[in-house]
């Protein structure tokens, strides 16, 4: 019994400390550094050609500022409104506004999962931040929370997913 209490207390303690790090943002091209090539998967370069990676700049098209204008947006890409799901990092980090749905918006903040040696080690680059999602219903419900119904219109998962899912290529 007091094993179980120990290993308990234990992970307690893994999980305040990894909650009380500060994790930062380091952008899509720190990602793309190895997240580019073919045996990882081309994820920069599926993220690059994705709606994903247009959600900020859709905002600040003149035609999305004309149709915003009906309810009272004058700028769409300061709307907090809009921004919630078309810049997710736009408070916690401005500098990469321009990404849009970027990698961290999924994955956490990079900046200490982002070293080669972690990332090898799945178990130690989530200690250190790297969000991961088991399984297809998981990534769902993360696209639900902008994708569910938005803007009037139906989400179609699978086809969504098709688009943009980029796993780690199996290795040999």
């Amino acid at each position: 019994m007091k094993k179980v209490g120990f290993v308990a207390a234990a992970l307690v303690l893994g999980a305040a400390l990894v909650l009380s790090q500060s994790f930062t943002y380091v952008g899509a091209d720190k990602c793309g550094i190895c997240h580019k090539t073919p045996g990882q998967g081309r994820q920069l370069p599926i993220w690059q050609g994705s709606k994903h990676a247009q959600s900020f700049a859709v905002l600040e098209k003149p035609e999305t500022i004309e149709k915003t204008k009906a309810s009272g947006i004058a700028r769409p890409s300061e709307e907090p409104r809009c921004q919630a799901c078309h810049v997710p990092l736009a408070d916690k980090a401005p500098g990469l506004k321009s990404e849009g749905v970027t990698c961290e918006v999924c994955h956490g903040p990079g900046s200490e999962y982002k070293k080669l040696s972690l990332m090898k080690n799945r178990e130690e680059a989530v200690k250190n931040g790297l969000i991961l999602h088991p399984h297809a219903d998981a990534v769902k419900a993360a696209c639900l929370k902008c994708h569910d119904k938005a803007h009037g219109k139906e989400f179609d998962f699978a086809a969504a997913w098709d688009k943009i899912k980029h796993p780690i290529p199996e290795k040999n």
